[in-house]
């Protein structure tokens, strides 16, 4: 189904507006002066500063900074809407806290932005603030996560990853590789390090391997744990883990840093994975440094998430200001990575 903004109303002292903005956040650290163009930084926010009111305005509430994928997410945005390309941005780092991204929009509307641009921490909770962004004519787009309300034409567009899909590549790839293995009929005892509670990454994710688990009885899912997508948090819950059983045949992690961490547990605890007769582990993202264990044989399989989503979003941005249909969902190109396809990738990883 694809989505038109129609008439959007252009703002007639768009700088005038952002510098007030601009002026609000630095308010107590005196007095600003620099370039026609710079980078201003406040606490979690950065705003790209221009005396320019053709630029597109950009309010960027980011989740947070918990992992390198999530860096290079937040990169690819910066580089792609910079003033060079048109527009205006103002970031935002949530650090994992929806009350902190529910602020920054309501910042951004007080802003009168162009639009809204949301990584959301959790799925619930944003039909109020997101009214709010409606009833100001501001249109929103979701970037990477998605969220769950009864009126979706809360939002514009949703760009990112079919975490669903991804969940499903990796339980059909252990599919594939318990039969090569000869262990299709065996009993397989599973854990599985979880991301972030309630956030559409580790819901996507948590049924699409799921709803292949279902098919196969003798796959025995012993526990599901929270390891917050962190590297730290990984290597704890991983721990834990390896006190509580003591049969663990594969390990699921929601992402490459929490993989981090549980190598770092099992490595510890004399563990191998990866090899014939060892633990099989399973990841996400496909960040270089996890490519590189796959291709050393550490990591079994890799389950691509992409975050270079910045030039999608852009040029969704200039459609929807051009008065074109825009999609709805906008899903990134996401590939499977095993040591006997990884070499072509790993050179051109940019995170």
């Amino acid at each position: 189904m694809g989505i038109r903004v129609k008439g959007i109303k252009k703002i007639k002292n768009r700088a005038t507006a952002l510098l007030t903005g601009v002026t609000i956040l630095l308010s107590g650290c005196g007095s600003f002066a620099g370039p026609a163009v710079s980078d201003v930084t406040q606490g979690d926010s950065t705003i790209e500063t221009k005396s320019d009111d053709a630029l597109i305005s950009v309010g960027f509430s980011q989740l947070g900074s918990e992992s390198t994928w999530r860096s290079a997410n937040t990169e690819s945005v910066k580089a792609s809407l910079s003033t060079g390309n048109g527009f205006f941005l103002i970031f935002d780092n949530a650090r994992q806290k929806q009350e902190k991204q529910i602020k920054a929009v309501r910042s951004f509307i007080s802003q009168r932005v162009d639009y809204i641009v949301i990584c959301p921490v959790i799925q619930e909770g944003w039909e109020m603030v997101l009214s709010e962004a409606r009833d100001a004519g501001i249109p929103v787009i979701l970037l990477d996560r998605n969220i769950s309300v009864n009126d979706d034409s809360l939002y514009t567009a949703f760009i990112g990853e079919d975490m669903y899909a991804e969940g499903a590549s990796a339980g059909k790839w252990l599919e594939s590789y318990l039969d090569e293995e000869e262990m299709s009929t065996e009993t397989v005892n599973i854990v599985v390090l979880e991301g972030t509670t309630g956030s559409s990454a580790q819901a996507g994710r948590t049924r699409g391997f799921g709803a292949i688990a279902a098919r196969h009885m003798n796959w025995n899912m012993l526990a599901s744990a929270n390891g917050e997508f962190t590297q730290a948090k990984g290597k704890e819950t991983m721990e834990r883990l390896l006190k509580e059983f003591d049969d663990i045949d594969v390990i699921v992690c929601q992402n490459d840093d929490m993989a981090f961490g549980a190598l770092e547990a099992l490595q510890e605890a004399g563990i191998k994975t990866g090899g014939k007769g060892d633990k099989i582990l399973i990841s996400f993202d496909g960040t270089k440094k996890a490519l590189e264990l796959v291709k050393e044989g550490v990591i079994n399989v890799d389950v691509e998430c992409n975050p270079n989503s910045g030039d999608l979003l852009a040029q969704i941005i200039n459609d929807l200001e051009a008065g074109k249909t825009v999609d709805k969902t906008n899903y990134m190109d996401e590939k499977v990575f095993t040591k006997d396809n990884v070499d072509e990738y790993i050179e051109d990883r940019n995170y």
